[in-house]
Order: structure tokens, then sequence, then C-alpha cells
């Protein structure tokens, strides 16, 4: 076989069909953000002052001047790494503060970190799929890859229900053996179309049908709540969800992921999650910058009413301006393009004219013929930051004869 020849045949096809990704080699400017330096694939210099409409430091946490300090300073009490997995050596004193202030938070006994969000979901489906007996796992159809493998790795019994539909989860749900042990998983901000999940009817079903919840919130953490607990905490159903998961790596503006839930249960999925116990833990610098940033968030409110003025404002300049902006109840901003090469040439177009940095969102992440521009509004993109957006794209929209409205 040609190996060689059958890995450039399937790139190929991915460039053809005009969703091959290209990674934008960004340089974030301390103090600058939303600004950043932007290096061509080409020799040529660094194109300096380029706006980013796409990140997901959502309020600008990473760039927060006491979350840089801390962080310093914790580099230099405790040096660079954790010095090995959470078992063998690199249990830091930052990893068991942190773990307290994220079990607070959420209103729960007990939280337990993992090095991304990603791990955090896979580990933990994985660990409670596979290690309840007979347990049956009911998925929302649009839940994140990080819980769809963490679901197939755990070769359980799963069920897949119609994106926020009630009637199809019931309709699962009493299909099954009432016995039976049940998880039923799902987000609460779905990052990609911007919508929300019914939390407080799906907590009903899993009273009704006696089955556990599992609730990412790693696109609401931060932003949602008085203290910045999630969506649950705004709805105040933080209590009667079972496993809380969370990222450290958005509004807290960092890395990390980490669930939240009962004593019992971390202390299951810490026994015995294989992502959690053969991982070398979060460097200590990185640990004590996320609990600096939840520190400051649950203190701060007026950054998330700012934050969600912004998207708002967004959304309304937007379509006054005649772009198709998707339906979005949350701080996501979804701009339909609905073609993968038109949506790259956008976003190509926005970077070489204009200095504005938006990611195209293609399939696989979003269904095919619902390609689109992601923008992510932050508090600290101001008006003129958004005019000069709009101008920019309609600029964009003309040059590639793009439908907007009258």
């Amino acid at each position: 076989m040609d190996y060689v020849r059958y890995f450039q045949d399937r790139l190929n096809d991915i460039k053809d069909e005009g969703r091959y990704r290209i990674f934008a080699e960004l340089e974030r400017q301390r103090g600058q953000f939303p600004t950043a330096h932007y290096y061509p694939e080409t020799e040529e210099p660094a194109v300096e002052g380029v706006t980013v409409w796409c990140s997901n430091d959502y309020l600008g946490m990473g760039q927060n001047s006491r979350v840089i300090d801390v962080m310093k300073e914790a580099l230099d009490k405790c040096g660079a790494g954790a010095g090995g997995t959470r078992n063998i050596a690199g249990t830091n004193h930052y990893h068991a503060l942190l773990e307290a202030e994220l079990a607070g938070l959420h209103n729960k006994e007990s939280s337990l970190l993992f090095t991304s969000g990603y791990v955090a979901n896979m580990t933990t489906l994985m660990t409670l799929g596979h290690g309840i007996e007979g347990c049956i796992l009911y998925s929302d159809a649009l839940n994140h890859n990080s819980m769809i493998e963490g679901i197939r790795h755990s070769r359980a019994e799963k069920r897949i229900w119609k994106h926020n539909d009630l009637k199809d989860l019931e309709r699962l749900l009493a299909a099954d053996d009432p016995d039976a042990p049940k998880i039923i998983i799902f987000e609460s901000v779905y990052s990609m179309d911007g919508d929300i999940a019914p939390i407080r009817e799906i907590i009903d079903l899993a009273k009704k049908y006696n089955a556990l919840t599992f609730l990412d919130e790693v696109h609401a953490v931060g932003m949602y709540g008085p203290h910045g607990g999630g969506v649950a905490e705004r709805e105040g159903l933080m209590d009667e969800i079972d496993i809380i998961q969370g990222t450290l790596a958005k509004a807290f503006g960092v890395i990390g992921g980490y669930i939240a839930a009962s004593r019992e249960i971390i202390d299951f999925v810490r026994s015995f999650g294989k992502g959690f116990i053969f991982t070398t833990a979060l460097p200590p610098s990185i640990a004590a910058g996320a609990l600096e940033s939840v520190r400051i968030l649950k203190q701060d409110d007026l950054i998330r009413q700012r934050h969600q003025e912004r998207a708002r404002t967004l959304k309304e300049k937007l379509r006054r301006a005649g772009f198709p902006v998707m339906p979005s109840v949350c701080h996501i901003v979804p701009v339909e393009v609905g073609d993968p090469v038109a949506c790259k040439q956008v976003t190509d177009l926005l970077m070489e004219k204009h200095k504005i940095y938006v990611q195209p969102i293609n399939y696989p992440t979003v269904p095919r013929g619902t390609e689109r521009i992601r923008l992510t509004p932050s508090p600290l993109h101001d008006d003129a930051t958004m005019d000069r957006l709009i101008e920019a794209l309609k600029d964009v929209w003309d040059i590639l004869s793009l439908t907007r409205a009258a």
C-alpha cells in the first residue's frame, strides 16, 4: 500500500470540498485584547493590529492582570510543571484550592480537575457508562464530540434523542427497562447555534425515570448566573443537576476542565477514570491562574451584564445591516453563509482586506449547507470595533455576491 498517496488523497478530498482547515498563527498582545499579530504562511512580516472576532476567551480573562500576576507568582514559587500524575507526586496545593473553589461555585460537595474540558467529558462518561453495570446513556443529538467519544468508549448502551426534543427523550426513556440505571447527557449552551437546553424539563424527566443528569456548561460557566455558575445557576437549578462539567479555558481564560458533583461520584471517577489517573496534572501556575479567575468572576456580575449587552448589540447591528444572523439566545452570534467554499472566502477576505480574523465553521462541526462564521463579542469589543466589522462584512458580501436583506 502507498501510505503517502492514501493520506494525500484523503486530504485532497476535504480540500476539494472546501473544508480543509488552516490554522491562523496569531500572537495575542497583553493588555490589547481583542487585537493580535497575525503571521501569514508566507515569509512576509507579521500583520499587526488584527481584530479577533472568534475567540473563546469570552470575557478577556486570559489578559487579566491579576490572573497573570498570580500565575507568575506561582511559577516562581512552584516551578514549571506539576511533577507527575495526581496520584504520584503531582497534586499541588493550588489543585486542592481550585477544586474546593469550583465545588463551591456549583454548590456541590466536591469537584475534580482534568487537563481539558474534552478530557473531563470523555473520561467521566466513559468511566460512568462502563462502571455502572447495565447503564443506558441518553445523549442529545448535538452534544460535543468529547461527550460522543466518552459514550462510545464506555461501551454502554446508548440512545440519541433529537436536539432539545423532550418528547423524543421521554419516548426513549419510557421504552427502556424502568430498573436500568440511566444518565441523561446534555449541554446548557450549544456553541454553534447559540440555543439553550430546557434544563428544568430535562430534570423533571430524570426524576420521573430515575436517571442521573450530566450537564456540560463549558460555554456558560463564568458567564451566566449571579456568580458565574452557568445557566443552571441562572435558573436556580444547580442543586438538581447531578454532575456539572465545565472548562477553565473559555470564560476563565486559562486551560483545564472539571466536574462537580457529590463526594461519592467524584471519588468514583477519581478512582476509576483512566483519563484522570494516567495523565500528568495541570501545572501549578495554571491552577493558580484559574483559581484567581474563578474568584474574580464570582464577584463581578457587571462583566457578565456587559458581555450580554455586547452580544445583543452586535446581533442588532448585523440584523439592521441585513446579514443572516441565525437564531441565538446567548452570547454566540452565528452568521450563516451556507457554502463551505464561500465561507472560507469570506474569512480570507476579512483578513486580507480588513485585518479581521474569523474562523470559518464547516462540516463536520456543523451540518453541510449550514456553514457559517461564528462571532463571539467580548466586553472589550466596543461600538467602533463592531461598526468596522459591519462595514467589512458589507464589503466582503458584495465582492462575493452573497445575499443580504435590504
